[in-house]
């Protein structure tokens, strides 16, 4: 079985220049262009969201929350060595970080939005769905930066080096975290075949 967050986004990023100009007609307010960057980011921005959040109700909101920073923040955007993807992702990791702030004051609920109550539930869309709640809340109890790595590494799947420039860490940094939140992982799933089983990626510890 394939969970459907883990099927590889097949739209790819255009190159560097042909990026840079439309990000340029998207500072200057052109709809196109803005569109051309949702299309290009939201669904690799909203599964990095919904793998960290409890619903996925909420996970859309912060992926819609995470766009409309962008637009406000896209005149004063600069580059400087920062891939714009990166930027995206550093918008998300705030928007979860204030998600979670919020929620200290409320408890905490684990509901899925994939199905409605009154849909037929055939044996594998149950194993789909409970594959993925305990993924989920397995990786909700890792670090940010250790769920940030897996979910690019595993999910996205991402090279350890297009993770070193996203994390702004160096490739060793990003390879000795990796390894440590798999076997955190693993012994939270139950054994590290599992935790790759789950993550459905690949590349090596």
């Amino acid at each position: 079985m394939l969970l459907w967050f883990s099927v590889p986004i097949t739209q790819e990023t255009p190159p560097v220049t042909e990026l840079q100009g439309v990000i340029q007609r998207a500072q200057k307010r052109d709809q196109a262009a803005v569109g051309e960057l949702y299309e290009l980011y939201a669904q690799r921005i909203y599964r990095y969201v919904a793998f960290r959040i409890p619903t996925l109700a909420d996970a859309e909101d912060i992926t819609g929350n995470v766009f409309l920073k962008m637009l406000e923040s896209l005149p004063t955007y600069r580059e400087q060595g920062v891939p714009f993807e990166a930027w995206l992702y550093r918008i998300a990791a705030a928007k979860i970080a204030d998600f979670y702030r919020r929620q200290r004051r409320r408890p905490q609920v684990e509901l899925t939005d994939t199905l409605r109550h009154d849909d037929p539930l055939p044996e594998e869309a149950v194993e789909d769905h409970q594959e993925l709640e305990m993924l989920r809340a397995a990786l909700r109890g890792l670090t940010e930066e250790q769920q940030s790595i897996l979910i690019l590494r595993f999910i996205e799947h991402k090279s350890h080096q297009d993770v070193a420039l996203l994390v702004g860490k160096s490739v060793s940094a990003v390879k000795s975290i990796q390894h440590r939140a798999l076997t955190e992982l693993a012994s939270r799933l139950g054994s590290k075949e599992k935790a790759r089983h789950y993550l459905r990626g690949g590349g090596n510890d």
